[in-house]
């Protein structure tokens, strides 16, 4: 794992690979445990949910922010104190009494896990040089999805064979360790501007992701034609404006708008919110569906599951090979591959296709996710890396509250086979989509994709130191 880089660095890589480690886990690891949790708190379904959904509105929230207060006050710093936040919550849940201790605490946790993952990716990107960079943040994002693919099945296996409560224990020496590595890492910072911190782009920027979180987690429940929804809606509106607006006017910007005007950035990133919104999709069905149509058991769905699970595993480190010209053109091929896979799924009559399309699936949406955070670390310059980082994730973050929401009708107990397949179409049609986008993107830039435009004024000159 990168032994041969820069003193402090493989300190780096270890502490962001645990700390993602341990947030997928905990983000896919619940889901089978909310029943137990359920009857051991005394709660009902109703309040249940936020055990979930607190921990994903936290981290999404609070992820825009965090990647560029560690730009600017360390990032080392930043991520030994999102380790110690996320391990000393993961206490908290696990001796919770109450679900409101417990829902408490989550949030607590989504708070440590917004800094661990935008803060983690900036310190590796600056403890490696550029000809490693990219394979060691992918060895670290192959970690994490060993968690994102196992996570359902390891929560199940922990609450049916010790307690719901084990997988937040597993978390508290992991998160030790991890805080461990990061101290022995080399600090880094923004040295290129002023260590001021831009306050009202801070509140205002997150407060709109508080709405806008709220939203795609509960929009499904009140309905999204409701008045309610509709009023929330128009503050996310409200409250973006006013961000933008701050951001022009102010002289260090929380995010630099010149980050936007950097093409193969955004189009990662935004194509990398698709294909996350299709993981969780893919996630949430192809488990179900195994134990479903399928009449396999527990056990025998986790084994069927395993080979798409290493396939998304062995992605990672695979996204760390691609080149930063070659980014665009493989995240494109990835959607396009991964649209076929999702409708192949709906359609599989026998089990050995499904499965086979299903591994496929694993390892090219596996691809994808990795890709947009180790490309977008690419085109960016370094000393910016975190404020990008945290851009990045709180877009992904938020497609996979979508996916989350999406997959929701699909995952509850009453949902059919014909559901099931509307919806992997549906995504495969959104998969399809972005992929055309990309290539009539790729069609029209006459520049390399993958090499940041220079600043081309003195105020995108501004926004990119």
């Amino acid at each position: 794992m990168h032994r041969n880089g820069p003193p402090g660095a493989r300190g780096a890589l270890l502490a962001l690979s645990t700390g993602v480690f341990c947030i997928q886990l905990d983000a896919f690891a619940l889901n089978l445990a909310l029943p137990r949790i359920g009857h051991d708190l005394h709660a009902g379904e109703g309040g249940l949910q936020w055990a979930v959904s607190a921990y994903l509105l936290a981290t999404g929230t609070l992820m825009l922010g965090a990647g560029r207060l560690g730009d600017l006050f360390g990032r080392r710093r930043l991520l030994v104190t999102g380790l110690a936040l996320f391990g000393g919550a993961s206490l908290a849940c696990a001796l919770a009494s109450t679900l409101p201790l417990l829902v408490a605490a989550r949030v607590v946790q989504g708070a440590g896990a917004s800094l661990i993952m935008p803060v983690g990716l900036a310190l590796v990107t600056n403890a490696y040089p550029a000809a490693q960079r990219g394979r060691a943040t992918g060895w670290a994002l192959g970690v994490g999805g060993i968690a994102t693919a196992c996570g359902p099945f390891a929560g199940g296996v922990l609450t049916d064979a010790v307690s719901w409560r084990a997988v937040f224990w597993l978390n508290v020496p992991l998160a030790a360790l991890g805080a461990f590595w990061a101290s022995r890492a080399a600090e880094s910072r923004d040295t290129s501007g002023p260590r001021t911190v831009d306050r009202a782009g801070l509140l205002t920027g997150t407060a709109a992701l508080a709405a806008l979180a709220v939203l795609v987690d509960r929009g499904s429940r009140w309905g999204w034609a409701t008045g309610r929804t509709a009023l929330l809606l128009a503050l996310v509106v409200l409250l973006l404006a006013w961000f933008v607006r701050c951001e022009r006017t102010a002289a260090a910007p929380l995010v630099g708008l010149g980050l936007f005007r950097n093409g193969p950035y955004v189009a990662l990133t935004l194509a990398g919110a698709v294909a996350n919104t299709a993981t969780v999709m893919f996630l949430f069905v192809v488990p179900l569906s195994l134990q479903g149509p399928w009449q396999l058991s527990v056990a025998a769905a986790g084994v069927a599951f395993l080979a798409p699970a290493v396939a998304m595993a062995a992605a990672g480190p695979l996204a760390g090979r691609v080149a930063p010209p070659h980014a665009v053109p493989v995240m494109a091929a990835c959607l396009g591959t991964g649209a076929l896979v999702l409708a192949c799924l709906a359609g599989a009559p026998h089990l050995p296709v499904y499965l086979a399309a299903a591994t496929l699936g694993g390892a090219v949406l596996g691809l994808g996710n990795a890709l947009t955070l180790v490309a977008t670390q690419a085109v960016i310059r370094p000393e910016r890396a975190g404020e990008a980082s945290g851009v990045t994730k709180t877009v992904i973050t938020v497609a996979a509250g979508l996916g989350v929401a999406l997959a929701g009708p699909v995952a509850a107990p009453g949902g059919d086979g014909h559901a099931v397949g509307t919806a992997l179409l549906a995504t495969a049609a959104g998969c399809l989509a972005a992929c055309a986008v990309l290539l009539l993107w790729l069609r029209h830039t006459p520049r390399t994709p993958g090499r940041p435009r220079r600043p081309t004024g003195p105020r995108e000159a501004t926004a990119k130191r």
